[in-house]
C-alpha cells in the first residue's frame, strides 16, 4: 500500500493547502515587524546605538539558531496521537504572543544597558517560540505533499500568505498605527503606536496558527512517519543522534548547493532589512501613508505571482523556476536606485509624483517574483528530503528545514549586526526628521542597501545553477523508495 502511495501520491485538497498557507502568515507577521519596525524603534525611539541594536538582534538570532535543530529533530522523532508536528506548532503559539507584546513594550528609563538586555531577551523568546512552530510547519508541508508539482503549489500558497502578512504589517502599521502628523514626520517616530501595534499583530499570529493546526489536522493519519510501525523505527533524541542527522543531510550534494546559495542571499537580505526602513522615508522622501500604499503593490504582485510557481515548475523545472525570478528581483531592486546614485539628469527628484509610482512598481514586480522564488526553494527542500530518504533509508524533513533555518539565522545575525554597524559608519542620526539627513549619508545608505548587497545575491545564483533534481530524477527517486519499501524485511 505504501509503495502504491509513493508512486501515486495522495493529493491534498484546496482547503488543506489554504490552511497550511495561512499558517505561514505567522512567520510573515513576525518577520516584517522585525525587519521594518523593530530596529527603527530601538535605534530611533528607545535611543540604542545602531551597533547595540544590531548586536542584540544578532544575539537573539544566534540563540534562536540553536533551537532550530532541536525543533527539527524533536518533531522528526516525536510520537503522539496528534502526529509529529502539530503538538509543537500549537504549544508554541502561547509564549510567542506574550514575548512579542513585551518586545515592543520596554519600561521607561531602562538606560542603554537595560534596553539592550530587554531587546535581547524578548527577541530571543519571540524567535525561539516561533522556531518551534515554523520548523515543524515547514516539515509538515513536506510530510503532506509528495507529488512533484503539487509541492510547488502548496509552498506557493504558504509563500503568498507569508508575504501577504508582511505587506499587511507595513500597510496597517504605517496607515493606522504610525500616520504622519505635524508632530511626527515620519509617523514611525511616534512612541505611542508601538504597543497597540504589537498587541494587534500578536493576536493575528495566534489566530493564523490555530487556523493552520485545525485545518491540517485531518491529514495526520495519512502522514509518512505516522503510519503503523513508524514509531518503532524512530531513534531516541540525543546530541549524538542530532549531529549524525546533520552529517547525513550535508552529505547530500543537492542540499549543499541550495544551502550555500541561500546563505549568500540571506546575508544580503539581512543587511537590507536593517537599512530599508530608512530608505523609504529618507532616501526616497515618501511619507508613511505612501509607504502603506506601496504595500498594496506588493499584495497585488503576490496574488498575480501565485499561479506562476507551479506553471514555471512545469515549464522549466525547479532550477530555472528559481534562477530566472531571482536574477530579475536583483535587477528590479537596483534599476531606479542606481540611476539615483549616479545622479542621472533625467531621473525625477523626490518631489516628483513619479517617485511614488517608480517605488510602487518596484514592489509590484518584486511581489510577482517572490511566490515563485520561495515556493520553489521550499519545494526543492522537500524533493531533497526524498533523495536523503533514498540515500539513508530515513525521513529527515525536520532536520533538513531546521539545518537550513539554523544556518540562515546565524548568517542573518551577522547581516543584522553589519547593517547596524553601517548605520553608525555612515553617521545616520537618531530621531532624524525627513529632510534633515546629509546627502552624503543618504548616498552611502542607498549604495549599501542596493548594489553592495546585490553582488552577494547574484553569487548565490551560481550555486542554484548546479542543482540537478529535475522531474525525471525525482520520479526515479520516488520509484526507488517504493521498491525499497516493498522489499520483505
Amino acid at each position: 500500500m505504501l509503495g502504491a502511495t509513493l508512486e501515486n501520491p495522495r493529493k491534498l485538497s484546496i482547503g488543506t493547502m489554504l490552511a497550511f498557507g495561512v499558517g505561514q502568515a505567522a512567520e510573515g507577521f513576525k518577520n516584517q515587524a522585525f525587519n521594518v519596525f523593530l530596529v527603527f524603534y530601538y535605534q530611533q525611539i528607545v535611543g540604542l546605538p545602531g551597533w547595540m541594536t544590531g548586536l542584540a538582534v544578532g544575539i537573539a538570532l544566534a540563540f534562536d539558531a540553536i533551537t532550530d535543530p532541536i525543533a527539527g529533530v524533536a518533531s522528526d522523532r516525536a510520537n503522539t496521537r496528534w502526529g509529529r508536528r502539530h503538538p509543537f506548532m500549537l504549544v508554541a503559539a502561547f509564549p510567542l504572543v506574550f514575548a512579542f507584546v513585551a518586545l515592543f513594550s520596554p519600561p521607561d528609563n531602562l538606560g542603554e544597558l537595560g534596553a539592550f538586555l530587554w531587546l535581547t531577551i524578548f527577541a530571543v523568546l519571540v524567535r525561539g517560540s516561533l522556531t518551534f512552530y515554523y520548523v515543524p510547519h515547514l516539515a509538515l508541508g513536506a510530510d503532506m505533499a509528495h507529488d512533484y508539482n503539487q509541492r510547488s503549489t502548496l509552498f506557493a500558497f504558504s509563500t503568498v500568505f507569508s508575504i501577504t502578512a508582511m505587506a499587511l504589517v507595513s500597510f496597517i502599521g504605517y496607515l493606522y498605527f504610525f500616520p504622519t502628523t505635524s508632530e511626527f514626520a515620519p509617523g514611525t517616530l511616534n512612541p505611542d503606536g508601538y504597543q497597540p501595534f504589537a498587541l494587534f499583530f500578536a493576536g493575528a499570529m495566534f489566530l493564523v496558527i490555530i487556523i493552520c493546526c485545525l485545518g491540517t489536522a485531518s491529514e495526520i493519519p495519512h502522514l509518512r512517519g505516522n503510519q503503523p510501525g513508524d514509531a518503532a523505527k524512530r531513534e531516541s533524541f540525543t546530541l549524538l543522534s542530532t549531529l549524525h542527522d546533520f552529517k547525513l543531510v550535508f552529505a547530500n550534494s543537492s542540499y549543499r548547493l541550495i544551502f550555500f546559495g541561500m546563505l549568500l542571499s540571506t546575508f544580503a537580505i539581512a543587511v537590507e532589512s536593517v537599512l530599508s526602513p530608512f530608505m523609504g522615508v529618507h532616501f526616497w522622501g515618501l511619507p508613511t501613508e505612501r509607504l502603506a500604499l506601496v504595500s498594496i503593490g506588493t499584495l497585488i504582485g503576490l496574488w498575480l505571482g501565485l499561479p506562476l510557481a507551479p506553471w514555471l515548475t512545469k515549464r522549466f523545472d525547479k532550477r530555472f523556476a528559481l534562477v530566472f525570478p531571482a536574477v530579475f528581483v536583483v535587477i528590479n531592486a537596483n534599476f531606479a536606485l542606481v540611476l539615483r546614485l549616479l545622479d542621472v539628469s533625467w531621473f525625477p527628484n523626490n518631489d516628483s509624483p513619479w517617485i511614488f509610482w517608480i517605488y510602487f512598481a518596484r514592489y509590484l514586480f518584486q511581489g510577482i517574483c517572490l511566490p515563485v522564488i520561495f515556493a520553489t526553494f521550499n519545494s526543492m527542500f522537500a524533493d531533497i528530503a526524498d533523495e536523503v530518504e533514498l540515500e539513508s533509508g530515513k525521513r529527515k524533513e525536520g532536520i533538513i528545514y531546521a539545518s537550513r533555518s539554523f544556518a540562515n539565522k546565524i548568517v542573518t545575525a551577522m547581516g543584522v549586526l553589519i547593517g547596524g554597524i553601517v548605520l553608525d559608519l555612515i553617521t545616520f542620526p537618531e530621531g532624524a526628521a525627513v529632510g534633515t539627513v546629509a546627502e552624503d549619508t543618504l548616498w552611502w545608505l542607498g549604495f549599501a542597501e542596493g548594489p553592495a548587497t546585490s553582488l552577494l545575491s547574484i553569487t548565490g545564483v551560481l550555486f542554484y545553477l548546479r542543482y540537478r533534481i529535475d522531474r525525471k530524477r525525482h520520479a526515479a527517486i520516488r520509484a526507488a523508495i517504493a521498491r525499497k519499501e516493498a522489499e520483505p524485511t
